[in-house]
Protein backbone atom coordinates (compact mmCIF):
# COMPACT_ATOMS: atom_id res chain seq x y z
CA UNK A 1 0.00 0.00 0.00
CA UNK A 2 1.34 3.43 -0.93
CA UNK A 3 0.44 6.74 0.67
CA UNK A 4 1.11 10.31 -0.36
CA UNK A 5 0.64 13.39 1.78
CA UNK A 6 1.50 16.86 0.57
CA UNK A 7 2.05 20.23 2.20
CA UNK A 8 4.44 23.11 2.67
CA UNK A 9 4.90 23.57 -1.08
CA UNK A 10 7.01 26.52 -2.14
CA UNK A 11 7.27 28.95 -5.05
CA UNK A 12 10.38 31.01 -5.74
CA UNK A 13 10.71 33.48 -8.63
CA UNK A 14 13.73 35.72 -9.18
CA UNK A 15 15.06 34.61 -5.76
CA UNK A 16 11.87 35.80 -4.02
CA UNK A 17 10.02 33.26 -1.88
CA UNK A 18 6.29 33.82 -2.34
CA UNK A 19 3.89 33.56 0.59
CA UNK A 20 0.86 35.80 -0.07
CA UNK A 21 -1.23 33.03 -1.61
CA UNK A 22 -4.99 33.20 -2.06
CA UNK A 23 -7.46 30.35 -1.69
CA UNK A 24 -7.95 27.23 -3.79
CA UNK A 25 -5.37 26.30 -6.40
CA UNK A 26 -2.90 29.07 -5.55
CA UNK A 27 -0.15 27.65 -7.80
CA UNK A 28 -0.77 25.64 -10.94
CA UNK A 29 1.63 24.35 -13.59
CA UNK A 30 0.35 22.92 -16.86
CA UNK A 31 1.92 21.65 -20.06
CA UNK A 32 -0.31 22.52 -23.01
CA UNK A 33 1.72 20.82 -25.74
CA UNK A 34 2.78 17.24 -26.38
CA UNK A 35 6.52 16.59 -26.08
CA UNK A 36 6.45 14.17 -29.01
CA UNK A 37 4.21 13.49 -31.96
CA UNK A 38 3.62 10.48 -34.17
CA UNK A 39 1.99 10.07 -37.52
CA UNK A 40 1.27 6.73 -39.14
CA UNK A 41 1.09 6.38 -42.90
CA UNK A 42 0.79 3.65 -45.51
CA UNK A 43 1.70 0.11 -44.47
CA UNK A 44 1.85 1.17 -40.82
CA UNK A 45 5.01 3.22 -41.33
CA UNK A 46 5.21 5.70 -38.47
CA UNK A 47 7.17 8.90 -38.14
CA UNK A 48 8.01 10.11 -34.63
CA UNK A 49 9.16 13.65 -33.93
CA UNK A 50 10.23 15.50 -30.85
CA UNK A 51 8.11 18.59 -30.22
CA UNK A 52 10.13 21.20 -28.36
CA UNK A 53 6.92 23.12 -27.59
CA UNK A 54 6.26 20.32 -25.10
CA UNK A 55 8.98 21.79 -22.88
CA UNK A 56 6.95 24.96 -22.32
CA UNK A 57 5.09 25.28 -19.07
CA UNK A 58 2.18 27.56 -18.21
CA UNK A 59 2.34 28.69 -14.60
CA UNK A 60 -0.41 30.46 -12.72
CA UNK A 61 -0.21 32.12 -9.29
CA UNK A 62 -3.23 33.27 -7.28
CA UNK A 63 -2.14 35.97 -4.84
CA UNK A 64 -3.91 38.25 -2.40
CA UNK A 65 -4.66 41.48 -4.26
CA UNK A 66 -2.43 44.33 -3.08
CA UNK A 67 -0.08 42.06 -1.10
CA UNK A 68 3.70 42.51 -1.22
CA UNK A 69 4.00 39.58 -3.67
CA UNK A 70 1.30 41.12 -5.89
CA UNK A 71 3.12 44.48 -5.83
CA UNK A 72 6.43 42.76 -6.67
CA UNK A 73 4.94 41.07 -9.75
CA UNK A 74 3.15 44.26 -10.77
CA UNK A 75 6.49 46.13 -10.76
CA UNK A 76 8.13 43.29 -12.73
CA UNK A 77 5.28 43.36 -15.26
CA UNK A 78 5.69 47.12 -15.71
CA UNK A 79 9.43 46.58 -16.30
CA UNK A 80 8.73 43.80 -18.78
CA UNK A 81 6.31 45.97 -20.75
CA UNK A 82 8.52 49.07 -20.74
CA UNK A 83 11.71 47.34 -21.92
CA UNK A 84 10.86 43.89 -23.22
CA UNK A 85 14.19 43.29 -24.98
CA UNK A 86 16.15 44.30 -21.87
CA UNK A 87 13.92 42.55 -19.34
CA UNK A 88 15.56 39.87 -17.19
CA UNK A 89 13.42 36.76 -17.69
CA UNK A 90 11.82 35.01 -14.74
CA UNK A 91 13.46 31.94 -13.24
CA UNK A 92 12.71 29.94 -10.15
CA UNK A 93 11.35 26.75 -8.63
CA UNK A 94 7.99 25.26 -7.81
CA UNK A 95 8.48 22.55 -5.18
CA UNK A 96 5.82 20.12 -3.98
CA UNK A 97 6.72 18.31 -0.77
CA UNK A 98 5.44 14.74 -0.60
CA UNK A 99 5.41 12.46 2.41
CA UNK A 100 4.70 8.74 2.53
CA UNK A 101 3.04 8.69 5.95
CA UNK A 102 6.07 7.06 7.56
CA UNK A 103 8.17 10.21 7.96
CA UNK A 104 9.94 10.08 4.60
CA UNK A 105 9.69 13.27 2.52
CA UNK A 106 10.56 13.83 -1.12
CA UNK A 107 10.56 17.01 -3.20
CA UNK A 108 8.82 17.09 -6.57
CA UNK A 109 10.75 20.01 -8.08
CA UNK A 110 9.98 21.90 -11.25
CA UNK A 111 12.69 24.30 -12.46
CA UNK A 112 11.02 27.34 -14.03
CA UNK A 113 13.42 28.59 -16.71
CA UNK A 114 13.20 31.63 -18.99
CA UNK A 115 9.72 32.96 -18.30
CA UNK A 116 7.58 36.00 -18.93
CA UNK A 117 4.26 37.25 -17.60
CA UNK A 118 1.78 36.57 -20.39
CA UNK A 119 -1.29 38.46 -19.15
CA UNK A 120 -2.20 41.35 -16.95
CA UNK A 121 -4.32 40.90 -13.82
CA UNK A 122 -8.09 40.96 -14.29
CA UNK A 123 -10.25 42.95 -11.88
CA UNK A 124 -13.87 42.83 -10.81
CA UNK A 125 -16.25 44.25 -8.23
CA UNK A 126 -19.10 42.28 -6.72
CA UNK A 127 -21.86 43.45 -4.37
CA UNK A 128 -22.57 39.93 -3.08
CA UNK A 129 -19.21 39.32 -1.41
CA UNK A 130 -17.51 37.24 -4.12
CA UNK A 131 -14.01 36.60 -2.76
CA UNK A 132 -12.49 36.48 -6.26
CA UNK A 133 -12.45 40.30 -6.21
CA UNK A 134 -9.62 40.07 -3.65
CA UNK A 135 -7.43 37.81 -5.80
CA UNK A 136 -4.77 38.68 -8.40
CA UNK A 137 -4.15 35.90 -10.91
CA UNK A 138 -0.71 36.07 -12.53
CA UNK A 139 -0.04 33.99 -15.66
CA UNK A 140 3.42 33.06 -16.92
CA UNK A 141 4.93 31.03 -19.73
CA UNK A 142 8.30 29.34 -19.13
CA UNK A 143 10.44 28.07 -22.00
CA UNK A 144 11.72 24.94 -20.28
CA UNK A 145 10.40 23.28 -17.12
CA UNK A 146 12.35 20.15 -16.18
CA UNK A 147 11.13 18.02 -13.28
CA UNK A 148 13.08 16.06 -10.69
CA UNK A 149 12.02 13.97 -7.70
CA UNK A 150 14.46 13.72 -4.82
Amino acid sequence: MSNVSTGNDSVTLKNRIFSDFADGDYAKLTFDNDSATAKTGKNGNTIFASNEMGNQGKFELRLLKGSSDDKFLNAEYANQKSNFAGFVLFFGEYIKRMGNGAGNVQNDTYILSAGVITRGVDAKSNAEGDTEQGVSVWKFTFAVVPRSIS
